[in-house]
This record gives C-alpha cells, sequence and structure tokens, in this order.
C-alpha cells in the first residue's frame, strides 16, 4: 500500500516539472552522460526510475544501443508518448512496472538512475539500484552514479529561529509568548528542507556514510549509525544540525580501484550550502531552543538513520548530542 502510494506520488507532473527545472540536477546527469559516452555508446543502459524519459534519452542520444527505461509510476505512460515524439521507439523500451517485477532477457552494460531522496536516503531508490545491479549489471558494469556521500554540520540559523518562534513574543502589540512552546514542537519537532548558506555551518562536515553503488547490500540501508565530533569555528548559537549529500559520476577503470589518480576526473553533484542550490536544498534538524556555543567548544554525539519498520521509504532519525557539559536527546 505505501509503494503504491509511493508511486501514485509520482505520476503527477509537479514532481517531475521540479526535478527537470533543477538545472544543476539535470545538467550533470547529461554532462555525467556525454563524459561516459564511450561507456554508453552501442551498449545496453538500463535506466531506472525513470521518470518522464528525460535520462534514457540523453542516453539514446549518446548512442546506446537499447535503454529499458523502468518506472511504477503511472508517468511511465506520458514516458512512452515522449520517446515516440522523439522518434526513439527503436532504441528506448519503457516497462511500466517496479524493478523487482519487470523482466529485462539480457545483460546491461550500465545502470543510470536519479535515486537520491531528501537527505540523500529519505523515500530513496536506492534499494531498487541495488536490485538492478544484482540482476542485470555485467561484470565490470557501469553504475552512474557510482559514489554517494551524506555530510552533517552544526549550523546557526537566527532568522530562521526568530522568524518561526520570537515572532510570538510581540504579536501587534499582543505578548503571545504562550504560544512558544507550541510554535517550536510545530516547528521543529520534524526535519525540514530548506536552503541555507555556508556561512550558516559552523564547522567542517562529517561524513555520516560513504555509500558505493557497486557493492553495498540492501541491509546496509536498514540502519546507520555514525558517532560525531565537532569544534565550533565561532561563537555563535547553535540551532541544530544541517544533512546534505554529494554524488559521485565515475567512469569504470576507477571502478576496479579504490583510490581514482586524478580525483578531479570525476564528474560530482552535489547539494552542500555552498554550492548553487538543487530542489533537494539541506536537510535541517532544530533544537527546540539554541545553545550558545564559544569558538573552539565541542560538540559531539551520534546519529542513527533507520528505516521505518512500517515503511522502508520513510527514516526515523535519533539524534544525541552533547556540549558544555549539557547533553540533549531528539
Amino acid at each position: 500500500d505505501f509503494d503504491v502510494a509511493y508511486f501514485h506520488s509520482y505520476a503527477h507532473v509537479g514532481i517531475h516539472e521540479e526535478m527537470i527545472k533543477d538545472r544543476v540536477r539535470t545538467e550533470t546527469y547529461r554532462a555525467a552522460i556525454m563524459q561516459n559516452q564511450s561507456f554508453i555508446e552501442g551498449k545496453v543502459v538500463v535506466d531506472v526510475g525513470c521518470g518522464t524519459g528525460i535520462l534514457s534519452i540523453f542516453c539514446a542520444q549518446a548512442g546506446a544501443k537499447r535503454v529499458y527505461a523502468v518506472d511504477a509510476s503511472d508517468i511511465a505512460v506520458q514516458a512512452n508518448e515522449v520517446v515516440k515524439a522523439n522518434n526513439l521507439t527503436d532504441k528506448v523500451i519503457v516497462l511500466h512496472g517496479r524493478v523487482e517485477d519487470v523482466e529485462i532477457d539480457e545483460e546491461v552494460d550500465v545502470i543510470i538512475s536519479e535515486w537520491m531522496g531528501y537527505m540523500l536516503l529519505y523515500e530513496s531508490m536506492l534499494g531498487s539500484v541495488i536490485t538492478a545491479r544484482d540482476r542485470w549489471l555485467k561484470r565490470g558494469g557501469l553504475i552512474l552514479p557510482s559514489y554517494a556521500t551524506l555530510y552533517m554540520a552544526p549550523v546557526t540559523h537566527p532568522d530562521r529561529y526568530s522568524e518561526s518562534i520570537d515572532f510570538w513574543r510581540n504579536v501587534y502589540g499582543i505578548d503571545m509568548s504562550a504560544m512558544m512552546p507550541l510554535a517550536k514542537q510545530c516547528a521543529f519537532e520534524e526535519p525540514s528542507v530548506e536552503t541555507i548558506t555556508g556561512e550558516n555551518v559552523l564547522t567542517w562536515p562529517h561524513v555520516v556514510k560513504h555509500v558505493d553503488c557497486y557493492t553495498i547490500q540492501i541491509h546496509e540501508l536498514e540502519s546507520i549509525a555514525t558517532t560525531f565530533k565537532f569544534k565550533s569555528m565561532m561563537r555563535a548559537p547553535l540551532h541544530g544540525f544541517a544533512f546534505w549529500f554529494d554524488v559521485e559520476f565515475s567512469t569504470p577503470i576507477h571502478c576496479q580501484k579504490k583510490k581514482r589518480a586524478n580525483p578531479n576526473e570525476a564528474l560530482v553533484l552535489s547539494t552542500a550550502p555552498e554550492d548553487p542550490p538543487t530542489h533537494w536544498q539541506q536537510t535541517m534538524i532544530y533544537f527546540y531552543d539554541p545553545i550558545e556555543v564559544e569558538q573552539d567548544q565541542l560538540i559531539e554525539g551520534s546519529v542513527v538513520l533507520s528505516q521505518s519498520k512500517e515503511n522502508a521509504r520513510f527514516m526515523n532519525i535519533h539524534l544525541e548530542y552533547a556540549s558544555g557539559g549539557r547533553s540533549f536527546v531528539k
């Protein structure tokens, strides 16, 4: 039932419009396809969660012999029309169904997918990419993107805090601060997807999880845990933690080696605060009350991201943090 609802949500054109209009996202994917054209030309590609089919069409334009465009949402019906309108029915085969259920009767050379969700793993389709890899990918085949990294860092964001909370101190001359506990609960009990800048970030980021799309297993997504220790670069109120990710598109030669000879060769799509904004923005976890931190003050703790038992596409976050001798759980 949850999957039905999830796929149904992707039948709405608005979601696809937002993703395609995200130029950073779409143009990085197109650049990655062109950069890897020698591995795509004359080869068989599967596009996991093809949506409107734009990545499948980019692959066909790059000379793919055949592209299997797979989507369980009803948008697949429109994708098929888009393929027809671009005279690509001989190259792009739209399969309307889940990767776990559809049949492809040959091995594939390349898997491409835009699987990342908010905070990388919320509503993520990474499990479907892993399934496609294990079902169809040839040995030595290419996965785009190849790697993903989720980061976190402590942030200060006084403007956001005052807009949502301090606002109640004086409303048209009336003291409505009695509203503040409820306002904090409503504003900050769940993660918030919004755009911040590098100026909001108090420290260097911490790597929560590095994902190697060639080797990661589905069971590894059930629970991800990390401990962190940050040192604040400045004196500021600490309002919470921000999470963001980047993904890397590498060529197959590099896939065989753990370390690349030249790191600059890889194309990266980043959702970091200092990079151009994307539709993923950043994911914020706000505290109910800020903590005043001094320069060089330690902020330490742990975070566990676990798939919801009811719905694996959803995520539970357990955050423990301590600073200045006080500790908290969220």
